[in-house]
């Protein structure tokens, strides 16, 4: 029976997307464009009131106010009283593994086995994924692809989201491996209308000496010739050597610092705290030791009875406001509704945080911490240009409307299915 549903499910996938195709990719830029009169967001906390940008071949050459006398280049559009943004980026989301939750033949999120560095979600990335393309129209034009389950699930990469294959999305392939930190406490049974309770986890030194003895071999293994491959311990080379990260998953005070300790004691250069619901309790410790965070979306309720109820909400602005290096991420949602990180993002300015500092928290934080700010997450002389034009205030889901977007200077659709069947049903409709 269970085979039949998903059997049906499949097919039913298939014919209501039949008549929906994927958008075909941006050419390559043919010509210079100049973007004038906008206010520009450059990502970095400034703001250009009437702003004049130009970029060709892929890339910004002006970042300047209009009023400056210079040549206009190119293509010129006037986007006076609209809003400028560079890309927003997602962290830690595993779109193009998965298509359809309920149809597994769409999910290659995860594969078997606990400890499996190996796995890498670059060469299962689906390009014409249509939850991947429904990102565009609200402004998240790239994304850090990871793996999930397991304890150490896989090898994450960064990819730009207007593609024909993997091959052409890739940003940076393997960037980072994900370690999902065991829990010193777990969720017991409850009944029927009881509060489920926490209680400590027996088997937490167990756990974490599993993962530590794993890290030790990992290191000894790169130290002196192997006579064979072990393609597990390989994989994680980079994160002694410095050339890729590891994002480590975990909430509690005591999973945070041991995970930090130990990884950092056995040879891992760079760590990356995913969740962090308790740490800003432990701010000092982070700073000391250059851990960034890549916090949760704030639409979540507090995880304890004790904690103060918008904790989930002030979060990110606590740790801000600690000298804590904050981006977002939304994995404890469902995978499509990674296209809400800006308006996410927007709810932190309720909590005090000023528009362009909750801006950060998608751009250039996560460009920082992902490794590729060299080129994206501000809208800089010599970076990418990858940004959009919105009518107004992308983190307003009232305003964020993009009529232009561009990755690498590439002119993408900001059509998806969903736009298309919109537009169907306002006009059988008559737009009414």
């Amino acid at each position: 029976m269970k085979n039949l549903r998903n059997t049906l499910a499949l097919a039913v996938l298939i014919i209501t997307t039949k008549g929906f195709t994927q958008q075909t990719p941006a050419a390559p830029q043919k010509e210079a464009i100049t973007i004038e009169g906008a206010v520009a967001h450059l990502g970095n906390g400034e703001v250009i009131e009437n702003s004049l940008i130009m970029f060709e071949d892929g890339k910004i050459f002006f970042v300047g106010d209009a009023k400056t006398r210079i040549a206009r280049k190119g293509t010129i559009i006037n986007a006076s009283g609209k809003h400028l943004y560079p890309g927003f980026i997602a962290t830690c989301a595993s779109l193009g593994l998965i298509e359809v939750d309920a149809v597994r033949a769409s999910n290659d999120k995860d594969e078997i086995g606990e400890l499996i560095p190996h796995v890498r979600s670059l060469i299962a990335y689906n390009a014409e994924s249509k939850v991947v393309e429904s990102m565009r129209p609200n402004g998240v034009l790239l994304g850090q692809i990871s793996p999930k389950g397991g304890t150490i699930a896989g090898t994450s990469s960064i990819m730009q989201f207007d593609a024909w294959n993997w091959e052409d999305a890739v940003v940076k392939a393997d960037d980072g491996i994900h370690l999902s930190w065991p829990k010193s406490f777990k969720q017991g049974p409850t009944s029927v209308g009881q509060e489920r309770r926490h209680k400590p986890n027996d088997d937490y030194s167990k756990e974490k000496n599993i993962i530590i003895s794993f890290l030790k071999n990992a290191s000894a293994y790169g130290k002196s010739p192997a006579p064979e491959i072990n393609p597990a311990f390989a994989a994680t080379q980079g994160l002694f050597n410095g050339t890729q990260k590891l994002y480590v998953y975990a909430d509690g005070e005591k999973e945070i610092i041991d995970a930090i300790t130990n990884t950092k004691n056995l040879g891992v250069n760079q760590v990356v705290l995913v969740g962090g619901y308790h740490a800003y309790k432990i701010t000092d410790f982070l700073k000391r030791n250059n851990v960034p965070v890549l916090i949760r979306a704030p639409h979540n309720l507090p995880v304890f009875e004790d904690d103060d109820y918008d904790l989930p909400y002030k979060l990110p602005k606590l740790l801000s406001d600690a000298g804590i290096l904050v981006a977002m991420q939304n994995i404890n949602a469902k995978n499509f509704q990674n296209r809400n990180l800006p308006f996410y993002a927007g709810q932190l300015v309720q909590q005090g945080l000023s528009q362009e500092k909750a801006l950060q928290m998608i751009t250039q934080n996560p460009a920082k911490i992902l490794g590729i700010d060299k080129d994206y997450g501000t809208l800089e002389v010599g970076k990418s240009a990858t940004l959009f034009i919105s009518e107004g205030d992308a983190l307003d889901m009232r305003t964020n409307q993009l009529n232009k977007a561009y990755i690498d200077g590439r002119d993408i659709s900001l059509e998806t299915h969903q736009t298309e069947l919109w537009k169907r049903y306002m006009g059988k409709y008559n737009g009414k």
